[in-house]
C-alpha cells in the first residue's frame, strides 16, 4: 500500500489490522465511514470489546465540491505534524496521533467517540463549564511556545518553512477576506439578504478594515496556528476538551485562532434566538456562551502573560510593557477575525449548522441579519477593544 489510493471501508479495515498494533490479526472488526466535513474521509474501526481507532485520509480534491476542486495531499502531513507539535506543549487538549503514512496521506488518531463535537452539542443547548478555560490553555500554550518569545530565530524560521501551507491558506484567504465582500459564485445566501449584502459591499470603511486583517494574515508569522478553530474542530465532555483537524495549520497571526473560536461562540449565541423558544432557557444558554467567551479571552491573556513573563528567551521581548502591548494587539486582531467569521459563515460558501438547521425560515433570516450586522459592528469597534473587559462591554452594547 505504498502508492496512494482512496480507501474504502475494507481498505481501512485491512490497514488498521496490519498497522495499528491495537488488534489481533484474525479478530472481527467493524468499520464505517462518517466524515461529514468538506475535505476528507474519516473511518472508525472497532472490535467487540470497545477498542477503537480513527483513520483519516485526505482526498486529492475538496470532498464538498468534487474533483473539479483539486487539493494537495500534503495537508495530511501538515495536520499530523501540527498535532504532534501542539501535543508537545499541550497534550491534554490535543488529539493524539498514533501513526502517519505520507504515501497514503492518512493519519491514525485516538478515538474520541465518547466525547461530543462542540457544534452539535451547543446546538442542543448543552453547556460545558470548563470549555473556555481549556481552549484558553490550548491557545496560550501553542501560541507562546511556537512564537518569537520562546523560539530562537533559526528554529522558528525552520518551522515556518516546514508549515508552509499555501493551498489551504488560499482557501482561508478567499473565503474569509475576499468572497463575502464582492459578488462571487461561491457566495451562498438567501435572496432576502441581498439589500444587506449590497450595503456590505459598498461599505468602504469595512472593506479597508478587512483588507488590513487579510494583510496581517498573509504577512505575520507570529506562531504555529491551528488554522481552523471552529466548533466542529473541538471535542468536548464535562471534563475534557480536545482539538482536532489542524490541516489548515501555518505560522500566522495569533489572534486568528482566538478570533475564529469566539466567532463561533457568537454564531451559536445568535442562532439560539431561532433555536430555543423558551425565553428563560434561551437567555441561560446565551449567558453561558458569553461567559465562555469572556473566560477564553481573559484566561488566554492571563496565561500568555504568565508564560511570557517566566519563559521568554529573547531579552527584548522580556519587557513587561511590550508583553502587555503585544497581548492587546492580539485581542484587537481576534475581534477583527471573529467578525470576519460571523460574516463569511452567513453569506460565504461554508455555513454552520447552528444557523442553517433553524427550521423556521423567518427566524433563520433574522439570525442571519443579526450575524452580518454584528460582524460589521465588531470590525469597526476593534480599535476600542484591547482586553476581555472592553470586549465584554462592546458585546453588551451590541447584543442588548
Amino acid at each position: 500500500m505504498s502508492q496512494y489510493t482512496a480507501f474504502t471501508e475494507q481498505d481501512a479495515l485491512a490497514y488498521v489490522q496490519e498497522k495499528s498494533g491495537l488488534f489481533t490479526a484474525d479478530e472481527p472488526l467493524n468499520c464505517y465511514e462518517f466524515g461529514d466535513g468538506n475535505l476528507n474521509m474519516v473511518f472508525r474501526i472497532s472490535n467487540h470489546t470497545g477498542t477503537s481507532v480513527i483513520l483519516k485520509q485526505a482526498l486529492p480534491y475538496a470532498r464538498c465540491v468534487g474533483e473539479s476542486w483539486p487539493l494537495t495531499l500534503d495537508r495530511a502531513r501538515i495536520e499530523a505534524q501540527a498535532l504532534i507539535a501542539h501535543s508537545k506543549v499541550c497534550p491534554e487538549h490535543t488529539v493524539k496521533v498514533l501513526d502517519y503514512n505520507p504515501d497514503l496521506a492518512l493519519i491514525l488518531l485516538e478515538d474520541l467517540g465518547d466525547m461530543q463535537i462542540l457544534r452539535g452539542a451547543q446546538n442542543q443547548a448543552k453547556q460545558f463549564d470548563l470549555l473556555g478555560e481549556h481552549v484558553a490553555d490550548y491557545l496560550a500554550k501553542t501560541a507562546f511556545y511556537y512564537s518569537d518569545f520562546y523560539l530562537d530565530a533559526q528554529e522558528k524560521k525552520a518551522l515556518v518553512a516546514q508549515f508552509i501551507n499555501p493551498e489551504l491558506c488560499q482557501i482561508t484567504e478567499d473565503l474569509f477576506f475576499s468572497d463575502p465582500y464582492r459578488k462571487h459564485e461561491r457566495n451562498n445566501y438567501p435572496a432576502q439578504l441581498q439589500p444587506l449584502v449590497l450595503e456590505l459591499w459598498q461599505d468602504d470603511a469595512l472593506k479597508t478594515a478587512v483588507a488590513q486583517l487579510k494583510a496581517k494574515f498573509l504577512s505575520s508569522p507570529q506562531s504555529l496556528l491551528h488554522g481552523d478553530m471552529h466548533s466542529g474542530s473541538i471535542f468536548v465532555d464535562a471534563q475534557q476538551t480536545k482539538m482536532i483537524d489542524p490541516e489548515f495549520a501555518f505560522f500566522g497571526p495569533i489572534g486568528f485562532d482566538l478570533g475564529s473560536f469566539i466567532g463561533n461562540l457568537l454564531l451559536n449565541y445568535c442562532a439560539q434566538n431561532g433555536r430555543i423558544q423558551d425565553e428563560n432557557e434561551r437567555h441561560t444558554m446565551q449567558a453561558h456562551l458569553l461567559h465562555t467567551l469572556h473566560t477564553t479571552v481573559s484566561e488566554f491573556a492571563r496565561q500568555f502573560t504568565q508564560l511570557a513573563s517566566q519563559h521568554t528567551q529573547d531579552v527584548n521581548f522580556q519587557e513587561p510593557a511590550y508583553i502587555s502591548a503585544f497581548i492587546q494587539s492580539v485581542i484587537k486582531d481576534a475581534v477583527g477575525y471573529c467578525a470576519t467569521e460571523l460574516i463569511r459563515r452567513t453569506i460565504g460558501l461554508a455555513h454552520v449548522a447552528d444557523i442553517d438547521t433553524i427550521a423556521d425560515e423567518s427566524a433563520r433570516l433574522d439570525v442571519q441579519q443579526q450575524t452580518i450586522n454584528l460582524g460589521r459592528q465588531l470590525i469597526k469597534s476593534a480599535d476600542d477593544i484591547h482586553d476581555a473587559q472592553s470586549l465584554k462591554a462592546v458585546l453588551s452594547s451590541l447584543l442588548n
